[in-house]
């Protein structure tokens, strides 16, 4: 009976994913290419100064993002730090420097890890202006640079990419806050609160009293799901009944996750021109996204272990009204995009379960990633396929018409390695300096041997890799994890960022392959099965090691 919900929930997710996949990827790809600017656009260009017709070399473009992203940090950063004075701050204090800059990095580079209660340390004026603005731009950011890579590749001899403040802003102002408004009228038909409520005390049933926050939660809710953000305005985060009620909306909060991330690879074949690689990409996000639902919901309905064995099922850290279904389909969709919203707490699944999510991150987040992050990692990951299989078969690479020499191939190789250096090699660096590992392990671990081990590892994945959930029995708000993780955010996110834009650039400047004759055949289900093989073999071995001492040690006890 579990198994036929687990279908009838996946069948009504991708029923309306399928049927919007055509109309909106070939909206997003009419924005991103009509050269008309829309009047009140035309107004945002002058206000900041930009000609919109002037085309930018990816240099330019890089510099762009990475200015843009520097003036968000620091404001988000003196906003916190001001908090006491904005208008709606609740009587909270200013926020301490190192859960400012954490916070700053991580809502700038589109992870959304929260090391804090949000209802108890965030204002209205902060939650609004500061961190809900930087989920609507930091997932615009995320749009432009796969547009600037899909350009690259479209382009011919053309040297330019495309103009970042063009992008940004119709990004914004024509996809994100369009869909944003509708979404939001959904969560509060659903239940979602919206309101300037503050604290209100409460007596409960048993004669104490309980403090209950308010807030403008569903207009944040809407954005941090489209978005693919994950920041919550509740400590509980999509547990929580003001965030998520029903368990429609619950299945709703999933669609919002995935909804652009599965299109975009259609906004893609458009402007290349070639649908069939389009629906290639989308086949093999899909097919990860399924090996990973389908190996998290066995793992949490096999009832592993004695107490959810004695219980009949792992219920432990699931919310009822949800149930194991509804709760796997969200960790699923949480984990293969950017999203890091939870409604179940990670640490409480079994040991298999805690590991199959933790692979789905280490996979890139390309089932389908982030919002605009996942078709560029994907791309990668395409290139990549087709450089080995041009060597296994004695035949020049050729990509949509695009060579892959020397240069591309050493960006794709350093791409790959981003995650690994910075998820791995943080968590090695801090358990080998004796000070930081004591302090992980008595301060931020809940338990002691291979679980507390998982627990950290999945913290130092979760932000390298720009996801921004955890296993929520890791207490990350110290002030050298505060420090290290807002660190390795920022380089999780703006190092791949200036290597995709770096790749567009020296496709931008290339013309046609002579002939196309020696292009590989792509559009079969053969490449969309190598390249998911691809995407495991690169992932899985490279954390074996670690998972040995976490998840796998702890579910072989």
């Amino acid at each position: 009976m579990q198994w036929w919900m687990a279908a009838l929930l996946l069948a009504a997710l991708a029923v309306p994913i399928g049927l919007l996949y055509k109309p909106l990827g070939n909206y997003i790809a009419w924005v991103f290419t009509s050269p008309d600017h829309w009047r009140p656009e035309r107004w945002v260009y002058k206000l900041i100064g930009v000609n919109p017709d002037r085309e930018h070399t990816w240099h330019s473009y890089l510099r762009a993002v990475l200015v843009f992203s520097a003036v968000g940090f620091l404001l988000l950063y003196i906003m916190q730090r001001l908090q006491m004075w904005l208008p709606y701050s609740l009587g909270l204090p200013a926020v301490s420097p190192d859960v400012a800059f954490n916070t700053a990095a991580s809502f700038v580079g589109n992870t959304n890890w929260q090391a804090y209660s949000p209802e108890k340390t965030m204002g209205y004026t902060v939650q609004m202006a500061g961190l809900t603005v930087q989920m609507f731009v930091s997932g615009a950011v995320g749009i432009c640079v796969s547009m600037a890579l899909t350009r690259g590749i479209a382009y011919h001899k053309r040297g330019t990419l495309g103009n970042f403040w063009v992008d940004l802003v119709r990004a914004v102002f024509r996809i994100l806050l369009p869909a944003a408004i509708i979404a939001s009228v959904i969560l509060l038909t659903a239940g979602a609160i919206q309101n300037f409520a503050g604290f209100t005390t409460v007596s409960t049933v048993a004669g104490g009293t309980q403090v209950i926050p308010g807030g403008p939660a569903a207009s944040q809710e809407a954005i941090k799901m489209l978005a693919t953000n994950g920041g919550s305005f509740f400590n509980a985060n999509s547990a929580h009944p003001f965030e998520n009620p029903t368990p429609w909306e619950n299945l709703f909060q999933v669609f919002m996750l995935v909804l652009f991330p599965f299109s975009m690879p259609r906004t893609f074949g458009k402007i290349v021109g070639d649908h069939r690689m389009g629906y290639v990409i989308l086949a093999t996000m899909a097919t990860l996204f399924v090996i990973a639902y389908v190996s998290i919901t066995a793992a949490e309905l096999s009832a592993s272990g004695t107490a959810p064995q004695l219980a009949g099922a792992s219920m432990e850290g699931k919310e009822q009204r949800i149930g194991i279904i509804g709760s796997t389909l969200f960790t699923t969709a949480t984990t293969g995009t950017s999203g890091g919203a939870t409604n179940s707490m990670h640490s409480s699944y079994t040991s298999i379960g805690g590991m199959v999510a933790m692979l789905h991150m280490v996979l890139g987040e390309i089932s389908p990633g982030g919002v605009g992050s996942g078709l560029y990692t994907m791309l990668v990951m395409v290139l990549l396929g087709v450089f080995l299989t041009g060597l296994l078969l004695g035949r020049a690479p050729v990509f949509l018409g695009k060579r892959l020499g020397v240069t591309e191939i050493k960006l794709v190789g350093i791409f790959i390695l981003v995650l690994p250096v910075l998820a791995l090699g943080g968590f090695g660096i801090s358990m080998a300096i004796p000070p930081v590992r004591a302090e992980i392990t008595n301060l931020s671990m809940s338990t002691g041997g291979p679980h507390g081990i998982s627990e950290a590892i999945y913290a130092f994945i979760s932000v390298s890799v720009n996801n921004g959930s955890d296993f929520a029995g890791f207490n990350a708000n110290t002030p050298y994890l505060d420090t290290v993780f807002g660190i390795l955010i920022l380089l999780g996110r703006f190092i791949p960022i200036a290597l995709v834009l770096a790749l567009a650039g020296s496709f931008a400047n290339q013309g046609r392959a002579t002939s196309r004759a020696s292009e590989l055949p792509l559009h079969r289900p053969q490449f969309v099965l190598w390249l998911v093989i691809l995407i495991l073999y690169i992932a899985i071995p490279t954390f074996i090691p670690v998972l040995l001492v976490g998840p796998l040690a702890e579910g072989l006890h």
